[in-house]
């Protein structure tokens, strides 16, 4: 059994208006079923570990709401961040913890707002990157590419080691362009990075003092007052210190130069939930194209001569469109969104002209 930690951050801008600062994507119930993100991933690890060994880090104003729908977590395991400090500081407190209570542990972290298709696939796949990382590796999950996308980064990865699955890492690759995404698929070298990661805790403390001394002794000096009566004044005053950077960048990169990374490729139909066009694609359609999401008990639908709409009726009145395509149709109590699919990607734009305004309510 592993520990797994789950960073429960961000709060999805391009799915506003139902993502929110104060209510956002992992809290939403976007996998087609009444489940949050949140409860699927909690779900989804169930393979590989126990509530015991389940920790979650979140940010203050959601920890309340992950308590509410992880009831089986033990409180403890409920690591609440003051403030955001990207994800190397999240990541690196819950290794901390662990440490302090279980040195030779192996961990892995995996994103709460991720959907997976086929979850034994992730959990088989996961289970050959322990076995990378019982050998000292820091190990990724990496993505086989299914198309040449822009919108992720990429691992550059040498040839598999003895029978494979496991290829080492030779580098982190920033989101391409269309040209250079077209020219990684075709070698045939290349995996989406995923965000998911695995490895002995020991192992990615001591890459973490290498490279980045001064967060990891921040992160040790919390974990060694965590659970005392001294932990919140620890980490008032130590949190806010911290480097604000990702894990990426701080530690896996450097990790990757020096030979310590290495990648097992899967294919279990990943889906890091970033529109609400993405959802469209993922999630069961009718017969003419049409995603209706998250439909609450007071709120109708009714949808003539449309296809390829992504609805969510959030306010409890009638939906309705005639003679309309490849749209997406989000009706809140105080917010409507329409914009066409291939548009997805701009809301985020309405977020932060709704920040300029200082229309903190709306975002």
């Amino acid at each position: 059994m592993i520990y797994v930690v789950i960073p429960a951050g961000g709060s999805g801008t391009r799915l506003w208006p139902l993502s929110r600062a104060g209510h956002p994507k992992f809290l939403h119930p976007f996998t087609g079923t009444s489940a949050s993100l949140l409860q699927a991933t909690v779900q989804r690890a169930a393979p590989l570990t126990t509530p015991e060994r389940t920790m979650v880090v979140t940010g203050a104003a959601h920890a309340a709401a992950v308590a509410r729908q992880l009831t089986g977590l033990p409180e403890e395991n409920i690591l609440v961040e003051p403030s955001p400090r990207d994800s190397c500081a999240a990541i690196a407190l819950a290794a901390a913890v662990i440490a302090v209570r279980d040195p030779d542990a192996v961990m892995g972290s995996f994103a709460a707002d991720h959907l997976i298709g086929d979850p034994q696939s992730w959990v088989e796949t996961v289970q050959a990157a322990i076995r990378g990382a019982e050998q000292g590796l820091l190990m990724t999950v990496g993505i086989t590419p299914t198309r040449p996308e822009t919108g992720y980064g990429y691992l550059q990865t040498g040839d598999p080691v003895g029978d494979g699955p496991m290829r080492p890492v030779t580098e982190f690759k920033e989101k391409p362009n269309a040209e250079v995404a077209e020219a990684y698929v075709r070698s045939g070298r290349y995996l989406w990075n995923a965000g998911m990661f695995v490895w002995r805790v020991s192992a990615f403390l001591a890459e973490l003092a290498r490279q980045q001394p001064a967060l990891h002794a921040g992160v040790t000096s919390i974990a060694a007052a965590w659970g005392s009566d001294e932990q919140d004044d620890v980490l008032g005053a130590v949190w806010p210190t911290l480097p604000k950077i990702s894990v990426d960048y701080a530690v896996m990169e450097g990790a990757a130069s020096a030979g310590r990374v290495a990648t097992v490729p899967g294919d279990f139909r990943w889906n890091d939930v970033g529109d609400f066009h993405t959802l469209g694609e993922v999630l069961p359609a009718d017969a003419d194209g049409n995603v209706v999401l998250g439909m609450d008990d007071k709120a109708e639908v009714l949808l003539r001569d449309s296809s390829g709409l992504v609805v969510v009726p959030q306010s409890g009145r009638l939906v309705a469109t005639v003679g309309v395509h490849d749209l997406i149709v989000v009706d809140t109590s105080d917010a409507l969104l329409v914009c066409p699919r291939d548009r997805a990607q701009d809301v985020k734009a309405i977020v932060d002209e709704l920040k300029e305004r200082g229309e903190d309510k709306l975002v």
